[in-house]
């Protein structure tokens, strides 16, 4: 029995993927920031609402498939962006998608993979998604837009919530910064982790070195232990724009053809800003606990914004999915769909596309599983009245 046929939830998969990976690499999918008090927030919020079961009914043809913007899935899940996909497995990212692909799932690269896009949009399959960071040289971040569009990805989700940058101490501490530093520590660390080191950094160098952030700017896409601060005073610094407007969204929309996301909303009234301007769907998320670390979780502020929105925009949340009963939960507070990114990515560090298949497959029988508990057959009868009142977040909003 191979050691993912022993792992049975998410939380086994992160355990593999523990001693799979170097600690700087597993810190940096696994943590949040500063003192962690968003990350632990998001579980905790998630748990906390409990689900009423529905007994003497009919569940004898449960079906989880879900219309995501006028196509149908699987399941009401798509994977989220996750940069270090390629460096938890060589080519993550593609496996990743891959495994999207055959669980019928859509699939969001980011903007800092090591896979080129190319390869996606020709040998992946499915449905793909392509997330942005607006540059400060915009014309750079307008160029991957097209370039997406071009190779066909249905969906632009656009990141909006990363401020001035995370204070991830623990990066800082195990050298896994941007650039990446080679040091004694992180020497050691990767020499712990010998078949890491060998399927994953090693394949990279036998492919052309370092990985690469390969769908940045020609002239940028440098070694993860490069720094683009450091190319000259006439070369552009490619840091993330700190000058935002809904004009940028209004661009946006111009330029992509397929569905336009802005993933980082929190409040009700950005929501509704995003509506007057054309956006086809928000990610009510807060980057997953990795960023201001006095966020609430997106489960306790999704009821005012599905309150807000009333139906005139697909509203998808992330930000603590580590279950099939979780994904049930966002449902029956208004959300169209989840996006699941630490739960997936654990299992391509697992196992490849083979760990992310399971992965999927994992909360695939545990939403059944949970839809059966509270007698519903198809993803659109799951409601409010699902839940337990005493447990709903933010009751005087809904």
């Amino acid at each position: 029995m191979s050691r993912l046929d022993r792992c049975y939830n998410i939380a086994d998969l992160r355990e593999v993927a523990e001693s799979r990976l170097p600690k700087g690499v597993f810190d940096y999918i696994d943590k949040g920031t500063e003192d962690m008090q968003s990350l632990g927030n998001n579980r905790s919020a998630m748990t906390d609402i409990k689900l009423l079961n529905r007994v003497i009914t009919d569940i004898s043809d449960i079906q989880l498939e879900a219309d995501i913007f006028g196509s149908s899935a699987a399941m009401p899940l798509a994977i989220a962006p996750t940069g270090t996909a390629g460096l938890a497995w060589y080519e993550g990212e593609f496996e990743l998608a891959k495994a999207a692909a055959a669980s019928g799932v859509p699939f969001t690269l980011a903007t800092g993979s090591n896979t080129p896009m190319e390869k996606l949009a020709n040998e992946a399959g499915g449905r793909l998604w392509m997330q942005l960071y607006m540059w400060k040289e915009k014309h750079f971040s307008d160029e991957l837009v097209k370039k997406a569009a071009r190779n066909g990805f249905e969906a632009l989700l656009w990141t909006v919530d990363i401020g001035h940058g995370a204070n991830r101490e623990h990066n800082l501490r195990n050298g896994f910064a941007t650039p990446y530093v080679i040091n004694a520590k992180s020497v050691v660390d990767m020499l712990r982790h010998p078949t890491w080191l060998s399927t994953v950094m090693g394949r990279y160098f036998m492919n052309g070195g370092m990985p690469k952030h390969v769908n940045y700017p020609e002239g940028y896409q440098m070694p993860i232990t490069g720094n683009v601060s450091k190319l000259g005073d006439k070369k552009p610094t490619t840091k993330r724009a700190d000058q935002l407007s809904w004009d940028d969204v209004d661009r946006l929309r111009d330029i992509f053809p397929g569905k336009l996301l802005i993933k980082g909303i929190m409040r009700a009234d950005d929501a509704e800003q995003a509506i007057e301007h054309g956006v086809d769907g928000i990610v009510v998320s807060n980057h997953g606990g990795r960023n201001m670390d006095s966020a609430p979780a997106p489960i306790q502020v999704l009821p005012e914004i599905v309150k807000a929105v009333d139906g005139r925009m697909k509203i998808i949340v992330d930000s603590g999915v580590r279950r099939g009963s979780d994904i049930v939960k966002c449902m029956a507070l208004g959300a169209d769909a989840v996006l699941a990114g630490r739960a997936t990515l654990y299992g391509t560090a697992a196992g490849g596309e083979a760990g992310a298949t399971k992965a999927i497959d994992i909360l695939k029988d545990e939403m059944k599983r949970t839809m059966a508990y509270i007698g519903k057959q198809r993803v659109s009868e799951i409601s409010q009245d699902d839940i337990w009142d005493g447990s709903l977040p933010g009751r005087d909003a809904i």
